[in-house]
């Protein structure tokens, strides 16, 4: 049978309050309590957050469970294990002796298992002539079964949280997806609106959610994100029907054709310029949106410079982020791991210079999309260099456009400040 009353550990190990009424407990539980071992154990992977245990302390816990030799812990039982060092090691897969004891110690302070010490610290068992337990010296068990319901019940709750918390994900996820693309919808058919204030208040809130949330973080992000969504739908809606109200009954609907399969990245609006035609083309669209007459149209286009066809090929992606390391944390997730996670960060990075929305926009349009971002982030190595980004980045855009400058050396002068070698990928 189980050992009456309260039992105080060997040696120099102190006898805490939490032991006491960790013993205190096991003597008041039903006495037709009883669970499944293994369901129990599955309980506690499950609660292991709430709990404050490790991996490694569960399977020392699991260990020591394979050594009671009945599937059900039930009240009145000798529910005592005492397998020695060497054999918790053998089915703990070698853990180390010094390692078992901080678990076993860890065990015992959350209150998962209780000590039975004997009189000298050893861990052994008396057995009557039957063969029957008459006095067993080491773990007991009893916690466990007397805080089954508890136990339980903290899982149901981490198990519904967690169900939560996927679901909040989908649902950002969703609604990410939808302000992305609506934006980059608006931006390609040149609908009015303030585009690029929208991308702001997006990306101030996407930078709020850390790298592991909770649904008390992501609740309230997602309600912003959602009446963002709204607003962005709204202004939509106002337009399309104030251009469907201006326009006379003959007049045949435009007709948008994308040669593209994808957009360059899910999370930015684009600017690159339609395959077949030129950042002049695009202009006019916008125009004819917006009610502008022939006459101002020939003006803006004598006005402007023809933008180049052929943007310079982008560097490798893995040099850009040698010689540009300080672009990285502003990535989604807080790290960079392709070109549409580092044209994500330069939007930011963007914003944060005061790099207006047309300056970067012309820069992607002369440069393009991925040699863009990477002049951002050059920027930002030599930001404390730098007075006005903004007038930085036009003036090499300019440059660019009549042939006078090439990111090559830029990114290599960084790269080796930075101390990592660099080559270009030919």
């Amino acid at each position: 049978m189980e050992m009456d009353g309260i039992t105080t550990p060997f040696g120099r190990r102190p006898m805490t309050l939490g032991m006491l009424v960790n013993q205190a407990r096991t003597q008041t539980m039903a006495a037709d309590a009883s669970v499944d071992k293994w369901q129990l154990y599955r309980w506690l992977c499950e609660a292991k957050p709430k709990l404050g245990i490790s991996d490694r302390a569960l399977s020392v816990l699991n260990a020591l469970m394979s050594f009671y030799p009945k599937n059900e812990l039930a009240a009145g039982e000798t529910l005592v294990v005492f397998p020695s060092n060497a054999q918790l090691s053998l089915r703990t897969h070698g853990m180390a002796e010094t390692t078992l004891r901080r678990h076993l110690a860890a065990l015992v302070e959350v209150g998962l298992l209780a000590r039975r010490d004997s009189p000298n610290g050893k861990r052994y068992v008396r057995r009557d002539r039957q063969g029957d337990i008459g006095e067993a010296y080491g773990f007991s068990l009893a916690p466990l079964l007397a805080r089954a319901g508890e136990i339980e019940t903290t899982a149901a709750a981490v198990t519904a949280e967690r169900l939560l918390l996927q679901k909040l994900r989908e649902r950002v996820t969703l609604v990410r997806r939808d302000i992305v693309k609506l934006i980059e919808t608006a931006l390609e058919d040149g609908i009015s609106g303030d585009w690029m204030g929208f991308e702001a208040e997006y990306r101030m809130h996407i930078l709020t959610l850390p790298r592991v949330a909770t649904p008390e973080i992501l609740m309230p992000v997602l309600n912003e994100l959602e009446k963002l969504r709204t607003a962005i739908l709204k202004t939509l809606e106002d337009n399309i029907f104030s251009h469907n109200a201006a326009g006379s009954g003959g007049q045949t609907e435009r007709h948008k054709q994308n040669s593209k399969p994808e957009s360059i990245s899910d999370s930015e609006p684009r600017f690159d310029t339609k395959q077949g035609g030129n950042a002049e083309t695009q202009t006019e669209g916008a125009a004819g949106l917006d009610g502008i007459r022939e006459d101002e149209l020939e003006r803006r286009r004598a006005q402007r410079t023809i933008v180049p066809a052929d943007p310079q090929k982008p560097y490798p992606l893995a040099l850009v982020l040698q010689a540009c390391p300080e672009i990285i944390p502003f990535g989604p997730g807080g790290t960079i791991t392709s070109w549409r996670d580092f044209m994500t960060a330069a939007v930011v990075v963007r914003s944060m210079l005061a790099v207006s929305p047309s300056a970067y926009e012309n820069a992607c349009e002369i440069l393009g999309p991925e040699n863009a971002a990477t002049v951002i982030a050059c920027i930002l190595e030599r930001s404390g260099h730098i007075n006005s980004a903004g007038g930085y980045l036009r003036d090499l855009t300019r440059r660019a456009q009549r042939g006078e400058f090439t990111l090559g050396p830029m990114l290599m002068a960084l790269a080796r400040a930075n101390g990592n070698p660099a080559k270009r990928a030919g």
